[in-house]
């Protein structure tokens, strides 16, 4: 009996209650947090999304696989899983400098400015929706090259999608990457 109640409280009444809660308080957030343009869904700003033209703002290394599960029809069902690679290995070693050198190679306005170390190594979740404000600045030459744009048009969509610290002392700034080329591609306002 006391494992009916439990289940009861714990498994029906606390769930609706939260879940109640939620959609009344935070609805924007416990619905996805989707970002949505006339009835038009673009993705989710709490994600990061996959960027690699020259045209859009890269956000951090993702781990993508593509090959291992599929759905009930057949089609391939994309997944993001951290690394486990010990950042004291040579493979670690040797993937970070391949992503230092399609990072030069991409910006070479940049010559030898220090590329930000949060677009050469992945996040935890590898859905890593933010960057750092460092890590878009590096990338604003490339991104205003390729549109026919100025830098300084691109900056101030960075600073448009860059969110401060918490309360002023929480946290770190950080730079939305999806915000960031929806405004690009004048989805966003």
């Amino acid at each position: 009996m006391f494992f009916l109640i439990f289940t009861v409280v714990t498994g029906i009444l606390y769930t609706g209650v939260v879940t109640g809660l939620a959609q009344v308080l935070f609805p924007y957030q416990a619905n996805g947090s989707i970002i949505e343009v006339d009835g038009k869904k673009y993705g989710c700003e709490l994600l990061g999304q996959q960027y690699t033209d020259d045209g859009h703002m890269w956000g951090r290394i993702m781990n993508i696989d593509v090959s291992t599960y599929k759905d009930k029809d057949g089609k391939t069902l994309m997944y993001a899983v951290p690394s486990n690679i010990s950042p004291a290995s040579e493979e670690y070693e040797e993937l970070v400098a391949e992503r230092v050198e399609k990072l030069r190679a991409a910006n070479p306005d940049m010559d030898d400015t220090a590329i930000p170390v949060d677009l050469v190594t992945c996040s935890g979740s590898g859905l890593d929706p933010d960057i750092s404000p460092a890590a878009a600045e590096y990338q604003v030459a490339r991104i205003a090259k390729a549109r026919g744009i100025s830098e300084q048009q691109v900056r101030d969509i960075v600073e448009k999608c860059t969110t401060g610290r918490w309360l002023g002392l929480l946290g770190e700034e950080r730079v939305n990457v999806l915000k960031v080329n929806l405004m690009l591609d004048g989805i966003l306002q």
